[in-house]
C-alpha cells in the first residue's frame, strides 16, 4: 500500500494540514503525520528526509509558515516528489513570505507547491501522484472528480430555478 507522508512545521500548522489528511483518507491512502521543523529540529528534518522511501511513502506533503524552509530542504535531501504547503501563520507577512519561499525553489531541486493553506489540493495532488501507477486510487479519483462536476451541475440547476 502506498503511504504519503505530512509533515508541517509546528503543531499550529495542523488545522490547515488536516484537510489533506482527511482527503487522503477517503482515497484509502495511509498517511504518516509528524512535526518537523527546519529550524529548530534539522537533524530529525535530515533524517526524515532522506529515509521516508525506505517507510513505503511514495509522496511528501510539507506544510510550513514564515521562512517556511521546510518543504524545500526536504526535497534537497529526498529522492520523492514534495508538494509544499504555505501556512499562513501569525509570524507570516500575510503569508506571502511562505508561498514565495516555497514556490522559488532553484533549479534541480524541485517542490510543488499549492495555494497559501491549500492542504486539500496538496492531498488531491499526491492522490493522483499515486493514482498514475495505481489503478485503485485512480478510480477513486475519477469517482471524486465525476462528484465536483456534479456539484456544479446541481448548483446550476438551484440558480435557474
Amino acid at each position: 500500500m502506498s503511504k504519503v507522508g505530512i509533515i508541517m512545521g509546528s503543531t499550529s500548522d495542523m488545522p490547515v494540514m488536516e484537510k489533506a489528511i482527511e482527503v487522503l483518507q477517503g482515497f484509502d491512502i495511509e498517511v504518516e503525520v509528524d512535526i518537523v521543523s527546519a529550524h529548530r529540529t534539522p537533524e530529525k528534518l535530515f533524517d526524515y528526509a532522506k529515509n521516508a522511501h525506505t517507510r513505503g511513502i511514495k509522496v511528501i506533503i510539507a506544510g510550513a509558515g514564515g521562512a517556511a524552509h521546510l518543504p524545500g530542504m526536504v526535497a534537497s535531501l529526498s529522492p520523492l516528489p514534495v508538494i509544499g504547503v504555505p501556512v499562513k501563520s501569525r509570524n507570516s507577512i500575510d503569508g506571502w513570505d511562505s508561498v514565495l519561499s516555497i514556490l522559488q525553489m532553484p533549479g534541480g531541486v524541485p517542490v510543488a507547491t499549492v495555494a497559501l493553506d491549500g492542504a486539500l489540493n496538496a492531498g488531491i495532488l499526491a492522490a493522483q501522484i499515486i493514482g498514475a501507477s495505481d489503478t485503485c486510487v485512480l478510480d477513486k479519483i475519477l469517482v471524486y472528480k465525476e462528484g465536483l462536476k456534479q456539484k456544479v451541475i446541481e448548483g446550476a440547476k438551484q440558480i435557474k430555478k
